[in-house]
């Protein structure tokens, strides 16, 4: 598949404004502009965010109407029940809703459903259980926000309903006493992206101020929300929402909240993976290692010990529980080898025969709580939408689906087009659930190939790296990437910067590292300069490298590898080509390669 290297064109005239105004230095100051911050009061709020620009919670709807039904419930000690969902966002948002509750007094548990029996959001069958059980007050958490039928069943039970959400909108909103969205239409609230965790973490903010009689809250639950802040900033790296605004705060003080006052489940899984022995967080390390951990909990089937695992203040079951899911992500990375590389075949044969819009590909034997993952990959690779099929063995049950979509196409909105042929569906533009019944999911792989053919448009997906600026090795010295360093977090809507430069030569042959030989670790040179650099999943591409001649381009992003005290550049590579072998356009200002 075809790439082409746009490097982005820069404002000198703007950049060089803001430097002098800001004493920024050039490289910052550059792609501070790129993002389309070019005041110093811009650069100011992105660049040191502060905890008090988190926006009041009362400026979310329906949240007083909320604070009254739990404040009514904790007061008459009726059952309250939180309801989350599997992922690593659901999971810290229970976490966070479900401390708070019992902090304030409540009599509160909670339930999140099985991903492999279960599948998403509200059940009725789960509603109707709680009110065998006695519950008086459902609170979802991220979730429930198209459960309409089963907001009927609520009321219909004699309960109340609470959702807290922020996935995408059906065609009508649930029936429920409150609804906290912040992207409900018609409302005033400014940001639409924070996450599940994210609007907990709001829910529970605005009742410690109501239990404090004051903005100001006391100290006990002061120190609950500053450990709340770590969780939320978990949930909100984890569910690849835009870390800008908002969230920029509660994932930069988060990670500060994660080390220095983790919740103890927090402290032994860090333990565990040895993040405990950093001075400082950076969002890769609850994306790459905390965040797989809750999730593969998830995955597997059994989120609600990762919600345990997080309540915990027992530290011998919070050691114990932080080991096992330790063991089951070993377990998950496994399961989600062996599915890739069905899939990968799979998908290959299906673009040799000439399919095109979108993969949808299918098995009996590939484990459900790992296809989105292979997903995600596959539109690295193919850069298409992928979506993956689990078909249930005896044919009783619905095929499990998970999508993922490439930038520009809507993947929510390309399932509802389809839903004739669905079970359910539900998610957001770049990835979505759904059920189907095998009987149509040839008819439901036609259709929607059809919508992404006449819906992507050329210039949409991943064929075009777009790239910063063009750096030597000279110019990433640890100095100069620190400097980078300062637009952290990185994450969706903030990438951390891409660059590229030419005139390479492989110091030593690439090898292959990782489970299965997965990632790729290989010594570059360039003028004298030696950088080591790590393809992550890339690891296909050791022979193709292995067999180039001459001198090469890479693109690539620098951080900063510590390891034993040494800090030392090391380049995360996104692409290269082969100067001999690559188109070049001169009307796009771009470089391409066969990858």
């Amino acid at each position: 598949m075809q790439r082409k290297w746009r490097i982005a064109a820069h404002d000198m005239g703007h950049v060089d404004s803001l430097r002098r105004a800001t004493q920024l230095p050039s490289i910052v100051a550059q792609l501070l502009v790129e993002r389309g911050i070019d005041t110093p009061d811009a650069a100011e709020a992105f660049l040191n965010p502060k905890l008090t620009d988190l926006r009041d919670p009362s400026e979310l709807p329906d949240i007083d109407r909320a604070i009254d039904l739990i404040s009514e419930a904790i007061a008459t000690n009726k059952q309250i029940m939180i309801h989350g969902d599997y992922d690593a966002d659901g999971i810290t948002g229970t976490a966070i809703l479900f401390r708070c509750l019992k902090l304030l007094g409540g009599n509160v548990t909670y339930y999140i459903p099985n991903r492999l029996q279960d599948g998403y959001g509200l059940k009725c069958k789960a509603i109707e259980q709680f009110s065998k059980d006695g519950v008086s007050l459902i609170i979802t958490v991220d979730c429930g926000i198209a459960s309409v039928s089963e907001a009927d069943t609520v009321k219909q039970l004699g309960m109340q309903l609470i959702v807290t959400d922020h996935h995408q909108l059906g065609d009508a909103l649930p029936n429920a006493a409150a609804i906290i969205h912040p992207g409900l239409p018609n409302h005033p609230y400014p940001f639409a992206g924070l996450a599940g965790a994210g609007v907990a973490f709001k829910l529970a903010w605005a009742l410690c101020q109501n239990k404090s009689g004051s903005k100001r809250v006391t100290p006990q639950l002061r120190t609950f929300l500053l450990q709340a802040v770590g969780l939320a900033a978990i949930g909100t790296v984890a569910d690849m929402v835009p870390l800008l605004d908002e969230n920029r705060a509660l994932v930069i003080h988060g990670l500060t909240s994660i080390l220095q006052r983790p919740v103890p489940g927090l402290a032994e899984l860090m333990k565990i993976t040895k993040l405990s022995s950093k001075k400082e967080l950076i969002s890769e390390d609850i994306g790459f290692t905390i965040a797989p951990r809750l999730n593969a909990a998830g995955r597997l089937g059994q989120a609600m010990l990762a919600v345990e695992l997080l309540i915990s203040d027992d530290a011998s079951r919070a050691a114990s529980l932080a080991d096992y899911l330790h063991q089951l992500n070993k377990s998950r990375e496994s399961l989600e080898r062996s599915v890739y590389l069905a899939a990968n075949k799979q998908a290959t044969e299906a673009l040799d025969a000439g399919w095109e819009g979108a993969l949808v590909l299918s098995a009996h034997s590939w484990h459900p709580g790992v296809i989105g993952i292979v997903a995600g990959r596959l539109v690295e690779k193919f850069h298409c939408p992928v979506l993956l099929v689990s078909l249930d063995e005896t044919g009783v049950k619905p095929g499990l689906g998970s999508a993922r979509s490439v930038p520009g196409f809507n993947i929510a909105d390309g399932l509802s087009a389809c839903r004739e042929h669905l079970l359910s569906h539900g998610g957001h533009a770049a990835a979505a659930g759904f059920q189907v019944d095998p009987k149509n999911l040839d008819a439901f792989r036609s259709e929607f190939c059809q919508y992404a053919r006449e819906h992507i448009q050329k210039e949409d997906g991943q064929s075009d790296l777009k790239i910063n600026a063009e750096v030597p090795f000279s110019g990433l010295t640890l100095q100069a990437v620190e400097q980078i360093e300062r637009l952290q977090p990185f994450g969706q809507g903030n990438r951390r910067p891409l660059f590229c430069t030419s005139q390479i030569e492989l110091a030593s042959a690439p090898k292959t590292i990782g489970g299965g030989g997965r990632h790729l670790s290989m010594e570059l040179m360039q003028h004298g300069v030696r950088l080591r650099g790590v393809a992550f999943g890339r690891g296909h591409w050791a022979e193709d490298l292995a067999n180039a001649e001459g001198m090469l381009s890479f693109a690539f992003r620098p951080v900063i590898n510590a390891f034993r005290g040494q800090r030392n550049v090391e380049l995360h590579v996104e692409d290269w080509q082969d100067p001999a072998t690559a188109a070049i356009s001169d009307e796009a200002q771009s470089m391409s390669r066969v990858s």
